[in-house]
């Protein structure tokens, strides 16, 4: 059932239908909760809404294959039949894939095929990640087939989405006609009642990838130089087993694993300071979902969430020249008033932000399917 927009949000879309098209899981990655968020509060103000992505399967599936870099994650091939089923069923008004992968690839085709419109969105600048990873070689023979997808899906798109500034000269590459910077939503349980905010800083949270781009190793460091300071690390990834190993003989240091948003929740909830030192970090949505749990964050200048100025109160900075531990002696030097006042602004700060995304996504579809029908 669709609702009339709430306060702030101008647009009447209740007529409207959108299929979104992934290759992530729902809640794998960034990418896979970016879109179960937005799907799951776009219901509320569309007249349908579906995500078609892989099913996650247990045991060999001879349809998928992993990531490169990443075998935690893997490349599904799409039921094609079932997914041209379901368009048929939904007759969308507008198509947006999400990812370069097989599923991403099906957009422009199936747009085509309707004569509705295609837009795309754009997340991951691979071509940076590689360089983490592969020498020259290798990541010439990886970026390839990644920029012909990128390409293939910019070119045909009516506009390319990206969560920071710094991505459209990416995309502008890349063939797209115009690009528009979209903000992050979040998962409904973060947005209940949050606890009182922390007033110092005694327990340090990580969740996310364990991958390179992330930093891990500052995280791991941090652990060391802190023994006095309680750290938990969330996620799962290829540097699971140093994460293991430092868990095992450090007992300031608990390992959790990959969690369920619900369990993440605690787990930020029980901490005092949520950490993202990374070395590339698209948008960073789990510092967002610190801060509506009015926990402050500590992020590293590299991610592009620093690219919304209204997110700045909660909001530390890790230097560029500045290791982890340093920036740790530096906010454990603030007066517990300054530590709390930080957490209740990056609250309000992330409430405010979540609803302005809501209204911009909302505005967005309605244009593009207008835009057509005019």
């Amino acid at each position: 059932m669709t609702q009339l927009p709430p306060p702030g949000i101008s647009v009447d879309t209740r007529d409207l239908r959108v299929a979104f098209l992934s290759d992530s899981l729902p809640e794998r990655n960034g990418t896979g909760a970016y879109y179960q968020d937005l799907v799951t509060h776009l219901r509320h103000h569309l007249d349908a809404v579906c995500i078609l992505q892989p099913r996650a399967r247990r045991g060999f599936d001879p349809l998928s294959m992993p990531m490169p870099g990443d075998a935690t994650q893997r490349l599904v091939i799409p039921d094609v039949r079932r997914i041209r089923r379901t368009l048929d069923e939904l007759d969308p008004h507008l198509i947006i894939s999400v990812t370069p992968g097989p599923f991403g690839l099906l957009g422009p085709r199936t747009a085509r095929r309707m004569n509705i419109p295609f837009v795309t969105a754009y997340h991951t600048h691979f071509a940076g990640l590689a360089a983490l990873y592969w020498g020259p070689l290798r990541r010439r023979l990886a970026n390839a087939p990644l920029q012909a997808a990128n390409r293939y899906l910019c070119r045909r798109s009516a506009t390319v989405l990206v969560n920071n500034s710094e991505l459209q000269s990416a995309v502008r590459a890349l063939g797209a006609r115009t690009c528009e910077v979209m903000g992050t939503p979040l998962d409904a349980g973060f947005l209940t009642a949050a606890p009182s905010p922390p007033r110092r800083i005694e327990t340090v949270c990580f969740a996310g990838r364990l991958a390179a781009e992330k930093n891990i190793d500052a995280v791991l460091n941090a652990v060391h130089d802190w023994p006095d300071l309680g750290f938990v690390i969330a996620g799962d990834g290829p540097l699971r087993r140093e994460v293991e190993a430092a868990a095992a003989r450090c007992p300031n240091l608990r390992y959790v694993g990959w969690l369920e948003r619900r369990d993440l929740r605690q787990v930020i909830d029980g901490a005092s300071l949520l950490v993202l030192p990374s070395h590339a970090e698209t948008f960073g949505s789990v510092a967002l979902e610190a801060m509506a749990r009015a926990r402050p964050v500590l992020v590293s200048a590299a991610a592009g969430i620093h690219d919304w100025p209204e997110l700045a109160p909660g909001l530390f900075r890790l230097g560029t020249e500045e290791t982890l531990s340093t920036a740790l002696r530096r906010l454990r030097g603030y007066p517990s008033d300054a530590v709390a006042a930080a957490g209740a602004a990056a609250r309000q700060a992330a409430e405010a932000f979540h609803r302005g995304t809501l209204a911009q996504w909302l505005e967005m579809l309605q244009r593009h399917v207008h835009r057509l029908q005019d």
